[in-house]
């Protein structure tokens, strides 16, 4: 089948610089992006019911700008004002960056992963190893989050602060594109969920990272599009070599 619509499992790019812009000029694609799953945050009376109160940590540790909103958004409704000793613990640079929109970030101590992982925060975690930590996690989470604090021993608490949910499709909606892209294993449920009899036949289906990968692959479905891999970084790039091959055959 040659692919000519193709659903995109994220919201639209906020500029028209995207290379997906680009791609589908040059081969005459019709993209939609439309996300198969939202991420709500959990309101102070469902949090109460963890019995965790955020006024007891010294630490947090923000693996996502998602968590930093939902955090935030909680300590609002509790009308809690973080100390200025509070310490951030992010696991990328960009993460720890986009604290500045709710702390004063030069005044605060706040520490990074180098390595975009959060085995690069093993050092800081040992150094801080008394601190008394809270880690906001979505409902659905790997548990390689916390892989490093249990290694380091310290002090933790998850707390599921938000959660997914999936968006709603009809299957005849589904089945009316040549092509799916998935950015997350999460996504790979909302579709079954709203196809429990989805059929792939012909339809080519990519996505981006390994745990997505491995949820298509779970699913019984076939993957013909990933990144990344070496030498197609980012789904972009896959995505391109893909339909350049796809439009190539007869």
């Amino acid at each position: 089948m040659k692919v000519k619509k193709v659903l995109i499992s994220q919201p639209k790019p906020s500029t028209d610089k995207s290379p997906y812009f680009d791609i589908a000029e040059k081969y005459q694609l019709q993209l939609t992006f439309r996300p198969f799953i939202r991420v709500e945050g959990l309101d102070a009376k469902e949090f109460r019911l963890q019995k965790i109160n955020i006024q007891d940590y010294t630490a947090v540790v923000f693996t996502a700008k998602v968590a930093i909103d939902h955090f935030f958004a909680l300590c609002e409704e509790f009308r809690i004002i973080m100390p200025e000793t509070m310490k951030y613990f992010c696991i990328s640079e960009a993460v720890a960056l986009y604290l500045q929109k709710y702390i004063v970030y030069r005044k605060r101590k706040i520490f990074f992963s180098t390595t975009g992982k959060m085995d690069g925060l093993s050092a800081a975690l040992t150094k801080h190893n008394k601190e008394k930590y809270i880690v906001p996690v979505s409902d659905v989470h790997s548990e390689d989050l916390t892989a490093v604090l249990d290694e380091r021993k310290v002090n933790y608490t998850k707390a599921i602060m938000y959660r997914t949910v999936s968006n709603e499709f009809t299957e005849e909606e589904i089945l009316s594109y040549d092509m799916l892209i998935f950015f997350s294993p999460a996504g790979i449920v909302s579709l079954l969920k709203n196809a429990p009899n989805f059929d792939q036949g012909e339809r080519a289906i990519g996505c981006f990272g390994a745990s997505t990968a491995k949820a298509v692959k779970d699913a019984g479905l076939r993957l013909d599009c990933e990144a990344p891999l070496p030498g197609v970084p980012s789904m972009t790039a896959a995505f391109e070599a893909f339909i350049k091959e796809n439009h190539k055959a007869k």
